[in-house]
Order: structure tokens, then C-alpha cells, then sequence
């Protein structure tokens, strides 16, 4: 079953290879779905196996760009943290599955499944691909590595990692807020 999920989460999310420029930016149109970016590093980080809390949705009034995206902050300080070192806050792999990456595959990172790394922001597609990855962190963090060289130049999928129905009810709010 896991293998299944798997596999139906990489084929829906690649079918459509649209490039967004560097970063992955869904439906919403903002890097990370308009999740707050450098609020994920305010938040307690539940231990592996735990589910994280969700992400902090940002303001659609409150926004900057950086590596071809724009991205949506619940605060102003909060965007001038990040735009004072984007590089910091920004998500691993341009917002792509972090486990996708070490498979190969570059396709969506879902907000709402996240881990951050000796200081490094990482997303996960969905909750069961969530597990395989923490089966092994280390291990993937080393293998998404050595991929990423290749796996960069792939264009990046625009589709909403909101239609994978293994991420229903990984979120109770849409982001961005609306002014």
C-alpha cells in the first residue's frame, strides 16, 4: 500500500512539468503554498514519528521576492528576517520533497509536513512518504544530496499538493490570508 501511495503521489504530481522558475510554487501562486517561511523556525518541532504542528499562513499583503517566487510572511518583521538571509529560511531543494529528491524525483513539498535539519527547513509530498523518510534521515539527507545536482535542472510540477488526497486533513487553513 505505501508503495502504491507512493508511486500515485510521484505520478500525479509529476504529469504536469511546468517550470516555475527555480522555486516551487503551487496553485496558490507564493513558495510554499504562502506559508510563513521563517515562522517554521519559531514553532516547538515534534520528535520523529510525531506530526508537526502546521505551518504559519502568511499575509498576501505581506510578501518579497527571491529566487523567481513570491512569498507571503504573517509579519512584516518576519519578511525582513527572511530578506535578510533568504538562504536560511528558504526550504531545502526549492521547496521540493526532500524524500522525492533522494528517489530521483523532484516533485511538490507539502507545507504542512516538515522537519528542520541541523538548521535546514525540509518539506515532505505526504504523510506516508513523511515516514519513510524519517525511517532514515541521515541516510536520505545523503542521498537527496548527491541527487540534487541532477534533479535541479528538472523543471519544476505545478501542481497543488492539496490534490494528493493523502494530504487531506494535513491542513485546516489555506494560505495565504487575504488582507
Amino acid at each position: 500500500m505505501r508503495t502504491f501511495l507512493l508511486a500515485a503521489a510521484f505520478g500525479l504530481a509529476t504529469a504536469a512539468g511546468a517550470q516555475a522558475g527555480e522555486q516551487y510554487v503551487d496553485t496558490s501562486g507564493f513558495a510554499i503554498g504562502g506559508y510563513d517561511p521563517v515562522a517554521y523556525f519559531d514553532l516547538d518541532q515534534m520528535p520523529v514519528g510525531q506530526r508537526q504542528k502546521e505551518a504559519v499562513p502568511g499575509n498576501a499583503g505581506i510578501t518579497a521576492e527571491f529566487n523567481g517566487a513570491q512569498w507571503a510572511f504573517a509579519t512584516e518583521a518576519n519578511r525582513d528576517t527572511f530578506l535578510a538571509d533568504p538562504e536560511k529560511y528558504a526550504p531545502a531543494y526549492d521547496g521540493h520533497c526532500a524524500y522525492g529528491i533522494a528517489q530521483g524525483g523532484k516533485v511538490p513539498g507539502n507545507p504542512n509536513l516538515w522537519r528542520i535539519v541541523d538548521g535546514k527547513l525540509y518539506l515532505n509530498i505526504t504523510p506516508t512518504v513523511v515516514g519513510l523518510w524519517e525511517q532514515d534521515i541521515d541516510g536520505n539527507l545523503s542521498k537527496s544530496e548527491s541527487n540534487w545536482s541532477s534533479s535541479e535542472a528538472q523543471p519544476a510540477s505545478d501542481r497543488s499538493w492539496k490534490a494528493i488526497a493523502d494530504n487531506d486533513g494535513t491542513y485546516t487553513v489555506s494560505a495565504p490570508l487575504q488582507n
